[in-house]
C-alpha cells in the first residue's frame, strides 16, 4: 500500500436478505483529504460506514485500514486501531456530564487512557468544538447542534487516525452549519483524515477534496466537486435539475 493511502475499499458488497445494498464498491481515501460521500435516501451510505467501522461484514470484498486488513473485525477493534466516527442518531449518555461522556471516547480509543488522562483528552476534545464551556452540565442537557459537537468531540477523544461523520450537519441552522463545517476543515488541518457523508450539498461540495456518489448500491461516480456536480449520472440520480450544479458550484 502507498504510504500516503489511509483507507482502501476494495470489491465490498453486502446483502440483507433480498436486498443488495451495496455492489463492488471500490475507493481509496488518502491522509489528510476529507472525502465526501452522497447519494439519495437508501442508496447504502451508511451500510457502507458500518461495513468499513466493522458493524457488519461484508458477504465479499476488503477494507484496508493503514496497510492492515481489518475486513469484518469488529467496532471496538477498530476504535483501538484509530478509526472513530460521529453518528447520525445522537445518543449522550445523557446522566453524565459532557466531559465524562467525552472521556468514554479516550478511555476506550486508540490509546486506551485511564481516567486522569482521559479527562485532560475531553477537555482539549471540547475546546476543538467548542463545547469546553459546558463540560459540566448533564449532556442530556444540550441543544441538537451541542449534542452533534459532543459526538465529534468524543471521537476525537479516541485520537483516530480516521473519522467517520454521518451527517453531523442534519437538524442545523445555516450559521450552525457554517460553524460545523469550520470545525471539520480545523479538524483536518490538525491532521485527522476525514470521511462524510452530507444531505446538505452545499456544505460538502465546498469543504470536501474529493466526492463519492452512491446510487442503490454502486458506486457511480467519484472525483472533484465540480467534475461530480456536472456528471449527468449523478445529475439524474441525486441532483435531478441541472440547475443545482451551477448553485452548487457559486458557493
Amino acid at each position: 500500500m502507498s504510504a500516503e493511502l489511509i483507507l482502501q475499499v476494495k470489491d465490498v458488497c453486502k446483502r440483507f436478505g433480498g436486498l443488495q445494498a451495496l455492489t463492488e464498491v471500490s475507493f481509496d481515501l488518502g491522509e489528510g483529504e476529507i472525502l465526501g460521500l452522497i447519494g439519495p435516501n437508501g442508496a447504502g451510505k451508511t451500510t457502507l460506514f458500518n461495513v468499513i467501522n466493522g458493524v457488519y461484514p461484508p458477504e465479499r470484498g476488503q477494507v484496508i485500514f493503514r496497510g492492515e486488513d481489518i475486513t469484518g473485525k469488529p467496532s471496538y477493534e477498530m476504535a483501538r486501531r484509530g478509526l472513530a466516527r460521529a453518528h447520525q442518531v445522537v445518543r449522550p449518555l445523557a446522566d453524565l456530564t459532557v466531559r465524562e461522556n467525552v472521556m468514554v471516547g479516550a478511555c476506550f480509543g486508540r490509546e486506551h487512557h485511564g481516567l486522569r488522562a482521559s479527562r485532560r483528552l475531553a477537555d482539549e476534545a471540547l475546546t476543538r468544538v467548542g463545547l469546553l464551556d459546558r463540560a459540566d452540565q448533564p449532556s442530556g442537557n444540550l441543544n441538537v447542534a451541542q449534542k452533534k459537537r459532543l459526538e465529534m468531540a468524543r471521537a476525537l477523544a479516541a485520537k483516530p487516525y480516521l473519522l467517520l461523520l454521518d451527517e453531523v450537519l442534519a437538524g442545523l441552522n445555516p450559521a450552525e452549519i457554517a460553524a460545523m463545517m469550520d470545525t471539520v476543515r480545523a479538524i483536518r488541518d490538525q491532521g485527522v483524515t476525514i470521511l462524510m457523508i452530507e444531505h446538505v450539498m452545499q456544505a460538502v461540495m465546498s469543504v470536501s477534496d474529493r466526492i463519492l456518489v452512491l446510487d442503490y448500491g454502486i458506486l457511480i461516480a467519484t472525483g472533484l466537486p465540480e467534475d461530480v456536480a456536472n456528471n449527468p449520472l449523478v445529475i439524474e440520480a441525486y441532483l435531478g435539475d441541472p440547475k443545482m450544479t451551477a448553485k452548487l458550484l457559486a458557493e
